[in-house]
């Protein structure tokens, strides 16, 4: 987490504590996040992990990793952390890390994603939870929702709007992963991986 937290909030507000589900920690990279606030307010512990504070990124992402496994999570969510992880972290938790990203990917992956999408001048974007893999926003979708766009749309109210679509949808994709209703099908080599939703008509996404 990098940011204000909002999306920390949805989760705190919609799902944790239901359905066997619990918001057991809270991670940031910045001491000034506001989801720091937002997890003590739950009575969720939070920490902090700057790069500066460590020798290197790696180094950074181990120590976040045995945190994590500390608390012996199942499933890590990155709501607005907007750094890479480095590729240990990702293969320690494989197929247990998802993110939520303001457009439909494969489209403007990586940062700036709503300006991207305004400036290129798209009449659609919308926002997308996938997993993590090592590479930049290409890991397996889970649920996607689309965002019209008027002609000449401003950052401000795009970002609004997209935002509010990233509360509900982040939520959802939480919910279908806790009670097994995702399942990443495997491929071949250098394909792109795919995931089936249980009770999904067109059987992948």
């Amino acid at each position: 987490m990098s940011g204000a937290g909002t999306n920390l909030q949805a989760i705190l507000d919609s799902v944790h504590g239901e359905d066997g589900i619990e918001v057991v920690c809270v991670a940031a990279n910045r001491a000034e996040a506001g989801g720091l606030a937002r997890a003590e307010a739950a009575g969720v512990e939070a920490a902090v992990f700057p790069a500066s504070e460590y020798a290197t990124r790696a180094a950074r992402d181990e120590a976040l990793a045995e945190f994590l496994a500390g608390h012996r999570v199942d499933l890590v969510v990155l709501a607005g952390f907007l750094e890479l992880l480095d590729p240990a972290f990702v293969r320690r938790f494989a197929g247990r890390v998802i993110n939520v990203h303001p457009s439909l990917l494969p489209a403007f992956p990586g940062l700036r994603a709503i300006e991207q999408a305004v400036d290129y001048g798209v009449r659609v974007t919308g926002v997308t939870v996938h997993f993590v893999d090592e590479g930049v926003d290409t890991g397996p979708i889970v649920v996607q929702e689309a965002v019209e766009l008027s002609y000449a749309p401003d950052i401000a109210r795009v970002e609004e709007r997209v935002h509010a679509v990233e509360h509900r949808l982040l939520p959802e994709a939480i919910r279908l992963i806790a009670r097994g209703g995702v399942r990443i099908e495997p491929a071949e080599p250098g394909a792109r991986r795919r995931v089936t939703l249980e009770g999904d008509p067109s059987g992948e996404r």
